[in-house]
């Protein structure tokens, strides 16, 4: 009698085939098991790639397509199925995703609220396990010039130093600026030495002539502007 575990893909329903499901109906009528099977491309003798797929997706308690940010090159080759190249596509796959989200707009992109700067970096910067400082150049019209970290580790008065961050903001010519780190915890409230470096350099800002426009933390898929909340 014939295994059902070594049906393929290709003996499959063309509706419930990947490659055709996607070819027919669009990308974005595929699941996410569906759309990580047509990356992998192929499983084994045992298993079809949709299956491998899922194992992926639930891993970590079921963390889904997080486990592509989050899982090293190493860890997903311990998946049964997942060798070198599969492991090293899917880790493509997951800075592509990362680099996609901040790629500019052809005059650059204007960062004339905090909802537009956190979507700018909440991919690149919510599934951080160290706590990142970043600055935010802009220009006269709130568009962004470039980005440069400041620090690694928890965002301190000491470690976000006026002198800095605002000799780094002359030298680039910047108009404005905005703070920007994120919570490892996913919770972006910030903490009360936050709200103090926040208070700390806007002074400074006023004083150079270089105006601290917004300091934003960055948390799992949510973020807060201090701007928002008074505190700029």
């Amino acid at each position: 009698m014939e295994n059902k575990n070594n049906i393929t893909v290709k003996d499959l329903p063309i509706e419930q085939r990947p490659y055709e499901k996607c070819a027919l109906y669009g990308a974005d009528r595929l699941t996410d098991a569906e759309l990580l099977a047509v990356i992998i491309r192929s499983g084994s003798v045992h298993e079809r790639s949709t299956g491998l797929a899922n194992r992926i997706l639930c891993c970590n308690d079921g963390a889904g397509l997080m486990n592509l940010h989050t899982m090293s090159v190493s860890e997903l080759k311990q998946l049964k199925g997942i060798g070198d190249v599969k492991a090293v596509q899917l880790k493509c796959i997951s800075e592509l995703v990362k680099r996609m989200s901040k790629v500019k707009r052809a005059y650059g992109e204007s960062f004339t609220s905090p909802e537009i700067v956190a979507a700018h970096y909440m991919e690149s910067m919510r599934n951080l396990e160290t706590e990142i400082l970043k600055m935010v150049l802009l220009d006269s019209k709130s568009r962004l010039m470039k980005d440069i970290v400041i620090s690694s580790g928890t965002v301190n008065s000491s470690v976000a130093s006026s002198r800095e961050i605002y000799y780094t903001a002359l030298k680039h010519g910047a108009v404005k600026i905005i703070l920007l780190h994120n919570h490892p915890s996913g919770d972006p409230e910030p903490s009360r030495e936050d709200i103090f470096v926040t208070s700390k350099l806007k002074d400074a800002g006023d004083i150079i002539g270089i105006p601290l426009a917004d300091h934003i933390i960055i948390g799992d898929n949510c973020y807060y502007s201090l701007k928002e909340a008074g505190y700029v």
